[in-house]
């Protein structure tokens, strides 16, 4: 075998090598970088460190600190920069080191980054990706696990994306920072080392960022959840198909827009659903999707739709939040409750249920 043909070889077995869902965002900021001289990448340590995670290693190196740029610990002049980068022509990508590192820059969010196409009646965009470590399950402090993902959602002007394979991670980074509007990029901080059998050099084509994906396909009820949350859920279908229940698994991927095609196509089919995150249930994400689903799948729904979240308190100590994160027992309790809801007995009247007296009208 030739030199070459060995060095070819070296290669391809190099790109076949599992690669971590961290790499797959490296690799798509480097190649929007070498792409597109408009590109910048900045935020605190991600030049000389690499940032926190490693995800913005060897971006400096490659492309010098004037694109890849150390900031000041100011998340909201990092972001008032940004801003002015993008309305004079650039692709800033912000990083934020931790989910509620970014609180203070979300004034300039709601305010400015938000409104900014509308305030202009469309004639300036503002082609600015926020990428926004989120999430919990590596046993952070606090500050360092939240799931804001609810503060975007309810900001008209902001799309919201979040990966949770591999895959996703390199497409859907670059179409965000391809896009002349501003997209808050969630990236779940658990995820960061997943593995796949990606090829950073040849990478497979994924679905539009707005369009939902069915991960795992069944009949019993449907799984809706995004992120974080989504091998959780994989692994609670495992466990239910044990049992005979099969439960669909439907990947968001995107908040803003949301794909409501896919996730009724989904509910209509089996007529049942359970919403899985890991931000609180009161005032979460959870609440709209579940109203969507009810809204335009009333008549097929067998029973209510149900969550399973994070509880309604500050992110607790690392030793408690293998209790805070929604499991897979949690979830497969809830599809337990779906089942009862919709059973009922030959005179017409609900069965009773897990907790449910005869006649009892909880």
């Amino acid at each position: 075998m030739s030199t070459a043909a060995a060095e070819r070889r070296r290669g391809t077995a190099a790109a076949r090598k599992p690669a971590t869902m961290a790499q797959a965002l490296t690799r798509a900021m480097r190649d929007a970088m070498a792409e597109d001289p408009s590109v910048h990448v900045l935020g605190e340590d991600v030049g000389t460190l690499g940032g926190v995670f490693r995800v913005t290693d060897g971006l400096a190196e490659e492309f010098g600190p004037q694109r890849c740029t150390d900031t000041p610990l100011a998340e909201a002049g990092i972001l008032g920069s940004a801003v002015g980068m993008a309305m004079y022509g650039l692709r800033p990508v912000v990083e934020m080191q931790f989910d509620a590192f970014a609180y203070p820059a979300f004034e300039q969010l709601v305010s400015h980054v938000s409104r900014h196409r509308n305030r202009t009646r469309g004639t300036m965009p503002l082609p600015l990706t926020v990428r926004i470590p989120y999430g919990g399950g590596i046993g952070g402090v606090e500050h360092h696990s939240d799931s804001s993902e609810a503060y975007y959602l309810a900001t008209p002007g902001l799309h919201v994306y979040t990966p949770a394979t591999v895959e996703d991670a390199y497409g859907m980074l670059r179409e965000a920072i391809a896009s002349d509007d501003p997209v808050v990029f969630l990236e779940p901080k658990r995820l960061y080392w997943s593995r796949s059998d990606w090829n950073p050099d040849a990478p497979s084509a994924v679905p539009p960022a707005g369009r939902a994906v069915v991960r795992r396909p069944g009949t019993s009820a449907t799984l809706l959840t995004y992120g974080p949350s989504v091998p959780v859920c994989l692994e609670a279908a495992e466990a239910a198909a044990e049992d005979g229940v099969e439960l669909e698994v439907v990947d968001l991927r995107s908040l803003v827009p949301f794909d409501d095609a896919t996730v009724c196509e989904s509910v209509r089919r089996t007529g049942r659903a359970v919403v899985v995150h890991e931000s609180t249930g009161f005032g979460g994400p959870g609440g709209e999707i579940a109203a969507r689903v009810t809204e335009r799948c009333f008549h097929h729904l067998e029973a209510p739709v149900l969550r399973v979240a994070g509880f309604d308190i500050p992110y607790p100590p690392p030793m408690l939040e293998r209790h805070h994160l929604p499991g897979v027992d949690r979830i497969l309790d809830a599809v337990d409750r779906l089942q009862w809801e919709s059973r009922w007995t030959e005179s017409g009247e609900r069965a009773a249920g897990p907790g449910r007296a005869e006649g009892d009208g909880r």
